[in-house]
């Protein structure tokens, strides 16, 4: 018992160390911060982001995050790059080089090499007085107060104040280039994610049969159309297909229940007159959200005032959306 209470403890302690430390890069959120953004947008070039060790895998998301949100990106490991790799630097690109300490080995090498090259050089670091901060044009301040490690070894609170500092530079990129859903659909079009970006409405309910009565129509007409059509309800229309009503399979039950005598009900009697509703210019996906706040299953699809057709939650759910 004491163990898992010393796991707890741990685990507890380990996040809030790193949670101070994301909520103190606040403070550090400065002029040097805002020219380095002001300088991307300018740029006509790409932004590329280095590190070496666990720098190397936070610059990696970075790199990632940026490309899916407007600002075009790439990965350059700081050995390989004194190795050849250097020659993926073109003479507009800024370099945002990722290390704790500033001071290591590879980034003291590689530094004066982007400088002879005249790459605007970015310090993402733990260390405001280290070689790479004292030699960059921008320096991004990420200084902790410890790692996470009891040690304070292990690079885990800075590399998870890095990778903030990092989401902090993509969103100001995204929010200042207006960088909107429909830009984040053309980037993301795979998955359930993507389909929720782009896939409409139009796009789902033609598969689905159209059941529609009027308002005269006898119960026994209204639960072969529905039957026949195989998605749990009925619309209601008029001469013209305007919209008057919806009739589920619950609202037949409901109906049985309390009923005896049912030769003479008609649609009219037992319809709801203001159902649930989208139109099949909208999102699929807005769809799903209306179902769920409304615990239905089921949609009518419009076209203006018109019924179009339906929407049925097993749709969403064969598309992925869910």
């Amino acid at each position: 018992m004491n163990i898992i209470k010393n796991i707890k403890q741990i685990a507890t302690e380990v996040l809030i160390n790193e949670a101070r430390a994301v909520e103190n890069l606040a403070n550090f959120i400065d002029n040097d911060f805002e020219a380095c953004v002001r300088e991307i947008l300018q740029s006509r070039g790409r932004v590329v982001v280095t590190g070496i060790g666990k720098s190397a895998i936070i610059a990696n998301k970075i790199v990632a995050t940026m490309n899916s949100t407007g600002t075009p990106a790439l990965f350059m490991h700081a050995a390989d790059a004194i190795h050849g790799d250097l020659g993926m630097i073109q003479e507009e690109d800024i370099v945002i080089c990722i290390s704790k300490s500033g001071n290591t080995p590879e980034i003291k090498v590689l530094v004066p090499l982007l400088k002879r090259r005249g790459s605007k050089l970015v310090a993402l670091v733990s260390n405001k007085n280290s070689y790479l901060a004292e030699q960059a044009d921008f320096v991004l301040n990420a200084t902790i107060a410890e790692e996470a490690c009891p040690n304070n070894l292990a690079p885990t609170t800075s590399t998870t104040a890095h990778l903030a500092m990092g989401d902090a530079l993509a969103v100001c990129l995204l929010e200042l280039r207006n960088f909107t859903s429909e830009d984040f659909a053309k980037f993301h079009p795979g998955g359930s994610l993507g389909k929720q970006l782009y896939l409409k409405v139009a796009d789902v309910f033609t598969n689905n049969q159209l059941p529609l009565v009027t308002v005269n129509t006898p119960l026994r007409d209204v639960i072969l159309e529905i039957s026949s059509k195989r998605v749990g309800a009925t619309a209601v229309v008029d001469e013209n297909k305007n919209l008057l009503g919806i009739i589920t399979d619950g609202d037949l039950r409901r109906m049985l229940q309390k009923e005896s005598n049912i030769a003479s009900i008609k649609a009219t009697d037992i319809m709801t007159r203001t159902p649930k509703t989208i139109d099949k210019s909208e999102f699929a996906v807005k769809a799903l959200q209306i179902m769920q706040e409304n615990n239905i299953t089921q949609l009518v699809v419009k076209d203006g005032a018109q019924v179009a057709g339906f929407i049925h939650l097993h749709d969403l759910l064969k598309e992925g959306i869910v």
